[in-house]
């Protein structure tokens, strides 16, 4: 007791001292790290100067190439290997770290709906792409959620809800539909901040399936009696959706085998993803291309289904209506 009440002494005459040393330490620690900031963003600075002069003398070569060669000034062979050899150059700085300094693209009117006026491009290559591999697990797992979650709606609609569907977990997986192209939307744009060749119109058609999401959340699902004529267009959406889970999980499978052999001839950057039905490879001719006509066939066949329900008004679940 007298050992401990002595150190506790001891330690009451140099407490003041050690509080004085630490805001010492800290505010040396401050200016160590302000001081390198500094220093980083004057190099940075230096570094996107460079970056863009360079961008652009590429630019200007480029368009000096065509001239020459529109004036049968050049060969065109050495036009041929000069735009190679130029491309090059532009690939190296585009898929390379110089990347970050370059340009971006204009942020949309998405992202700042959603996250507001912020810089969402990565500052280094490994992290953007991290935000590359993150879509594509999304997608890989939003595929199979997909295929699985009509599925098993429509397995409890036959073996425990007697062939008629309650309305909460359709509308439920309706939500779950919203919640999937926003994230879609969302991160589609962030990867084109960063450099990737997403075209605007791929980004564009998961505006249009998030505002089908959100109109399908309004659907009357009624039950009882005559459930199976009532929910006929439901049965038929959540068929549609279990094929675009089986399309959807080829589309990654193929397409993404065709984009690590575009990378690897050098004909895509490390950035570029898989979009769109036209970046498949050959086996898919046989396999997916029959699938998505049978898919958009189908759809079609609901389409026609729906204008027969708005004319003869047989089925009301579709629209909701104000008694």
């Amino acid at each position: 007791m007298a050992d401990s009440k002595a150190a506790l002494e001891e330690s009451a005459k140099n407490v003041e001292e050690e509080v004085r040393r630490v805001v010492e330490q800290a505010k040396e620690l401050q200016d160590s790290v302000a001081s390198s900031i500094s220093k980083a963003s004057s190099d940075e600075l230096s570094l996107r100067h460079r970056a863009l002069s360079l961008e652009s003398s590429i630019r200007r070569l480029q368009s000096l190439l065509r001239s020459l060669l529109s004036y049968h000034l050049l060969d065109p062979k050495l036009v041929n290997k000069l735009q190679e050899e130029l491309e090059r150059a532009r690939c190296i700085m585009v898929d390379g770290d110089a990347a970050t300094y370059l340009r971006g693209k204009n942020q949309g009117g998405f992202l700042r709906m959603f996250l507001g006026p912020i810089n969402v491009r990565a500052s280094r290559k490994d992290v953007q792409l991290k935000v590359k591999e993150e879509y594509n697990s999304y997608r890989d797992r939003t595929a199979l959620l997909f295929l699985l979650f009509p599925s098993i709606l429509l397995i409890l609609r036959s073996w425990i809800w007697d062939g008629c569907l309650p309305a909460f977990p359709v509308q439920l997986y309706q939500a779950w539909l919203l919640f999937l192209y926003t994230g879609l939307a969302l991160r589609e744009n962030i990867l084109r901040e960063n450099g990737s060749d997403i075209h605007p119109w791929w980004i564009y058609h998961h505006y249009c399936a998030m505002i089908m999401a959100l109109v399908s959340l309004t659907w009357e699902v009624k039950g009882q009696p005559n459930c199976a004529q009532k929910q006929r267009g439901v049965q038929l959406f959540l068929q549609w959706a279990m094929m675009q889970g089986v399309a959807m999980l080829l589309q990654n499978r193929y397409q993404r085998q065709r984009l690590y052999t575009r990378i690897a001839l050098g004909k895509a950057k490390r950035m570029d993803v898989v979009w769109g039905e036209t970046a498949g490879v050959d086996g898919q001719l046989w396999l997916l291309c029959p699938i998505l006509f049978i898919l958009q066939g189908f759809e079609a066949y609901v389409g026609l289904l729906l204008l027969q329900t708005a004319y003869l008004g047989v089925v009301s679940e579709w629209q909701y209506r104000h008694s």
